[in-house]
């Protein structure tokens, strides 16, 4: 892992979204979706952070351009997989869905029923595949693309079989729960480069049109050099399912999942690592060391926090703010915001980027964007850019990029759990593996799954 604890800015903005796709940059979408009062652009006024053509911009038409037939496979039949699979089949023409794989047959046999009620496509019960290791009979069932979108502790080990048998993969975010997946992950991507496969995940920012417009405007120097930044998921309690007497203690678990510590990563992974990944994507940077904390004061079931508030030292010594909750009757706030040495920019208001004395002189234009597009859902048009990729022959490889974020993080949850400072290099080389050593479907040894308590205890 040495070379990996290494990593330096520059290395980092060469390799980390896409595997050989520097110079490639989109143009489909420029001067359409741009609202300006006092431009910046083209007057001299800004110098780019980066060149353009070191940088990778997706192309995002409406519908991916026609091609060689796809058959993909979707392992994780829940909301999100059965999201993603709808998503997958509404990007393109000549794309189709083989073969099912869950931990539970009615999750399987309830996304069958909807892609036959939705989309006319038939499941047969021989590709319907059931257990903790379906996902290696689906990826063996002779798919070209595997949709994974399990509890996120099993994607690393998905990823890295798929990648063996040499499929393009879509991978839901988180892609790892902790420092083992991680290296999984980093590793696989590896060979995903090698093998010329295609891998694009959850990270549906990278693919909604005001994020990628932003991103362009910062780079060309919009707010100038960046010198830190807050980011933000506060919202009410998610869902949680009530432990039935049928269920094994995987079953609850599992059923339950979004809320274990062990199988989501906790929010601050789970869901928080959306707001984290902006900031690593815009700045190009990775932490070098996170100190925070948090608590458990709501939460009915599992053994994970309510909140977090984590402060990130970057790379070049700049600060990133973190906080995340999940908690009913509190203050809401889902965004982003950067400070840079001439202006900031924030997703919260509708993508907007001022100058240091609050003037607006940028704004994302989202009634030009449902004029020009008739697709502006990013959890297809993620799905858009990775069967193009795909058909057109493009490289693309973000789960090395999807990993900073990631382990980022995973950093963050672990200083607030221990109270200690965590670093980046103690984390990539760390021990920590989630993994229950006695996993199974049955029943489980659940005394270890205590809520964190950060600290010496008072004597």
């Amino acid at each position: 892992m040495k070379k990996e604890n290494n990593l330096t800015r520059r290395s980092f903005l060469k390799t980390s979204a896409v595997a050989g796709a520097v110079g490639v940059i989109g143009t489909g979408s420029a001067g359409l979706l741009t609202s300006c009062s006092g431009g910046t652009q083209g007057k001299g006024a800004n110098a780019p952070l980066r060149e353009p053509g070191s940088y990778y911009i997706p192309e995002l038409p409406d519908l991916a351009t026609d091609g060689k037939e796809l058959r993909a496979g979707v392992v994780g039949c829940g909301g999100r997989g059965s999201g993603a699979a709808i998503n997958f089949l509404n990007a393109a023409n000549g794309v189709t869905i083989v073969a099912l794989g869950d931990v539970f047959q009615d999750r399987v046999d309830s996304l069958a029923d909807k892609l036959k009620s939705d989309k006319n496509i038939d499941i047969p019960a021989e590709k319907r595949f059931v257990g903790l290791d379906a996902y290696k009979q689906v990826i063996d069932s002779d798919i070209d693309v595997l949709i994974d979108c399990t509890p996120p502790l099993f994607r690393a080990e998905h990823f890295k079989y798929a990648v063996e048998k040499n499929k393009h993969c879509f991978l839901e975010k988180p892609i790892c729960v902790d420092a083992a997946g991680y290296r999984t992950i980093v590793a696989a991507a590896k060979q995903a480069q090698a093998k010329n496969l295609r891998v694009v995940t959850g990270t549906q920012r990278h693919h909604q049109r005001s994020y990628v417009e932003s991103f362009k405007q910062i780079m060309n120097g919009a707010i100038g050099e960046i010198t830190g930044g807050t980011v933000y998921w506060n919202q009410s309690m998610l869902w949680y399912r009530e432990r039935q007497p049928q269920w094994s203690d995987f079953e609850f678990m599992v059923r339950d999942w979004v809320n274990w510590k062990w199988l989501s990563g906790d929010h601050i992974v789970e869901q928080h690592v959306h707001n984290i990944d902006v900031f690593t994507w815009f700045s190009g940077l990775r932490p070098v060391s996170a100190v925070g904390f948090g608590s458990r004061q709501r939460r009915v079931t599992g053994d994970q926090y309510d909140n977090f508030s984590i402060d990130f030292t970057m790379e070049n010594g700049i600060h990133l703010h973190s906080m995340c909750r999940q908690i009913d009757g509190c203050a809401n706030n889902v965004s982003e915001f950067i400070q840079g040495t001439k202006g900031s920019w924030s997703s919260n208001g509708g993508h907007v980027i001022k100058d240091l004395a609050g003037k607006v002189i940028w704004q994302f234009d989202h009634e030009a964007e449902k004029t020009n597009y008739k697709q502006t859902d990013p959890y297809t048009l993620e799905h858009v850019n990775l069967i193009n990729s795909i058909r057109g022959n493009k490289p693309i490889e973000q789960a090395s990029e999807t990993a900073i974020s990631n382990l980022a993080a995973v950093m963050g949850r672990e200083s607030a759990y221990t109270g200690q400072e965590v670093t980046w290099d103690a984390m990539t080389a760390s021990p920590l593996n989630y993994t229950p050593a006695d996993l199974n479907i049955g029943k489980m040894d659940m005394s270890g799954f205590t809520v964190p308590v950060p600290g010496s205890a008072q004597k």
